[in-house]
């Protein structure tokens, strides 16, 4: 399939065109690339009537004549492979599964579903994959997907779904094989609107940035939240009650009032020379119009370009009534007048959403007018800015910042819809910016990931109802995926001792019995010199590798690796991939990795302003770990950690 697509070349009928085919064939080459670690198919299933033989890969091959030698995951007769039961075979006779080892095929395992035999419900193969030690970037989970998590991939192209996911039960690698099905099942469809993924942070983006591609979809957006609200630059930070002030869904009302203070009263007739007569709209009238523009529904700038057509009808109505024949364009001809436009300026503003939210926040008279009722006087001095910004492109702007502006621009003229939406750790996004991701999706679907056991923002979900009502999805239907399969069961068991502190209504997950793991709880009267050790044992593990402390504590952990050698990289500080990872606590969200060293527990707690988000940090914490976690302190580990006989 590669040599036919290169073999082709692209000529067309003028330079742009060709151009255009020759990206198309880039992508198809590109979409066609080798995987050295798999094989082209890692199934195989034996329908009983009619017989029929298909093999399962991750994307469709043919042969020459066209005739198909493996079946994409995503095609319908693929669903039976991961769904097929004892109980409900789907007519397959019989599933088999394919050990692969670097990119050769060393075992193979079968199972009968139809006929008597005693159902084997253990795969050695299934387990071997899943806990395959790796480095580096995210893999897909084409090939051991499960039947609860194969009901969202497949969910229909208009469900919008909530999907909460306590550590380990795949809920990242469901949303973005649910993305990838999509593209495959309904291309056309989301061809011109694409598909968008928006992740807590660059990090996390790179960790799955190759999943995708590995699937043969290069053409999918990745972007944090601060990428997708380009209107203005982002370089500050807000204290945590501003931001969460500035993300509370009151600043909706309190822009949309601020908004539509611009409008003013008419001061005078609009009049409009025309030959020897001069047409005139009263300012009663222009009132009327402005007053029904404004409760009409519409954008801002919609009502604007609507206002300059009303106040040109009025005058071709007062022309016709007066027995003139102004003529089929003389409305729009008078829409762009000079008149009209100067009554359209002066009654309905132009608005620049940044200048607007710079104005807003420097000036306490506006912030009063349009919170009242709305903020308190305390509020509202928390928001103001100390010194009153000369200019848009003079602010500092924080990312609260940034969703304020994007909240005015959706005022003034709507949000473009793309194809579909996939949010991860939903869970920490504030009101306002759960409706900025909302907007991208308002005549769409989304998929909404997270887990509410993991929120550490100060504005954090503590249900996903309320969630959805602010993403405008509140008819969206709630998976929970509660089997843990990545991460260990001893980990798992360690880790829930938090739960009922942090997420008192979210169940502890449940882990794959034969997948028990590591854990190994340390304390030694000096971290710091402990620390050399525990790592010169961690570099003995197989797969990947990270030390995760708090935020501080983890540059010093970096020094000092740098000081005695030890190759590393520090999360979100470089690109390149290594074995062992530093990692700050509060970037850990979201990866795993094969065997991890937590430093110091009670630090990560006291990292965060209020301790029930730094037990949930130090939650995220323990359980970012495939294999094993060895948990090494000096200070008293945080309460909830302990219990009688611990």
């Amino acid at each position: 399939m590669r040599q036919r697509v290169l073999s082709l070349s692209a000529h067309a009928g003028d330079a742009a065109s060709e151009q255009q085919l020759r990206t198309v064939l880039d992508e198809r080459l590109l979409a066609l690339e080798d995987d050295p670690e798999t094989t082209l198919f890692f199934g195989r299933v034996d329908h009983a009537e009619p017989a029929e033989r298909f093999y399962i890969g991750r994307r469709h091959v043919h042969d020459e004549d066209g005739g198909p030698v493996v079946i994409d995951w995503r095609a319908d007769v693929a669903a039976a492979f991961y769904r097929a039961t004892h109980a409900e075979p789907m007519n397959v006779a019989l599933r088999r599964r394919f050990g692969i080892e670097r990119g050769q095929i060393t075992a193979y395992e079968d199972e009968h579903l139809i006929d008597a035999r005693e159902p084997d419900l253990h795969s050695r193969i299934l387990a071997a994959e899943i806990e395959r030690p790796r480095v580096g970037p995210m893999r897909d989970i084409v090939a051991t997907i499960q039947p609860e998590q194969d009901v969202i991939v497949r969910a229909g192209f208009g469900d919008s779904i909530c999907v909460q996911g306590a550590p380990g039960t795949g809920k990242t690698a469901v949303g973005l094989h649910r993305a990838a099905y999509l593209l495959y099942a309904f291309r056309e469809r989301l061809r011109r609107g694409g598909v968008l993924v928006v992740g807590p942070n660059e990090g996390f983006l790179s960790y799955i940035s190759h999943v995708l591609p590995a699937l043969g979809e290069v053409d999918v957006t990745q972007v944090t939240l601060p990428q997708m609200l380009s209107l203005v630059p982002v370089r500050a930070d807000d204290p945590s009650e501003v931001a969460a002030l500035k993300g509370d869904a009151r600043m909706a009302e309190v822009l949309s009032r601020a908004v539509y203070a611009h409008l003013r009263a008419p001061s005078e007739a609009l009049v409009i020379p025309r030959g020897a007569h001069r047409w005139r709209v009263s300012t009663s009238r222009q009132a009327r119009i402005v007053e029904e523009l404004r409760t009409r529904g519409v954008r801002y700038g919609s009502a604007r370009g609507m206002l300059s057509q009303r106040l040109a009808h009025e005058v071709v109505a007062a022309m016709e009534s007066a027995g003139s024949s102004p003529g089929e364009m003389a409305q729009d001809a008078l829409s762009r007048s000079k008149p009209v436009r100067a009554t359209v300026d002066q009654l309905w503003p132009r608005i620049d959403p940044a200048r607007l939210v710079a104005s807003l926040l420097s000036d306490p008279v506006r912030l009063a007018q349009s919170a009242d009722g709305l903020l308190t006087a305390d509020e509202q001095q928390l928001l103001l800015w100390l010194v009153p910004a000369k200019s848009p492109r003079s602010v500092r702007w924080s990312v609260a910042d940034a969703v304020l502006v994007d909240e005015v621009a959706d005022l003034v003229e709507r949000q473009p819809s793309v194809g579909h939406v996939v949010l991860d750790e939903a869970q920490d996004l504030s009101p306002m910016q759960l409706r900025a991701v909302g907007r991208r999706c308002t005549t769409s679907a989304i998929t909404v990931l997270g887990d509410i056991a993991q929120g550490t923002t100060p504005w954090a979900a503590t249900d996903w109802a309320t969630t959805l009502h602010h993403l405008g999805k509140g008819k969206a239907r709630v998976e929970i995926l509660e089997r843990s399969y990545r991460v260990p069961s001893l980990v798992i068991e360690f880790a829930s001792r938090l739960l009922p502190t942090i997420a008192p209504g979210v169940p502890a997950p449940s882990a794959v019995p034969d997948h028990v793991g590591l854990l190994a709880v340390t304390q030694v009267p000096d971290v710091w010199s402990a620390f050399d050790a525990a790592v010169g044992d961690l570099l003995t593990r197989e797969g990947s590798l990270a030390v995760i402390a708090a935020d501080e504590m983890a540059v010093q952990l970096s020094h000092r690796l740098t000081a005695a050698r030890v190759v590393h990289v520090v999360l979100g500080n470089s690109a390149e991939d290594q074995r062992l990872t530093v990692v700050p606590a509060t970037l850990a969200k979201g990866l795993e990795f094969d065997h991890v060293l937590v430093i110091e527990p009670a630090a990560i707690v006291e990292a965060e302003d209020q301790t029930w988000q730094g037990l949930r940090r130090l939650y995220v914490a323990l359980t970012r770990s495939v294999s094993g976690l060895t948990v090494l302190h000096d200070r008293s580990l945080p309460r909830e950690l302990t219990r009688p006989g611990a």
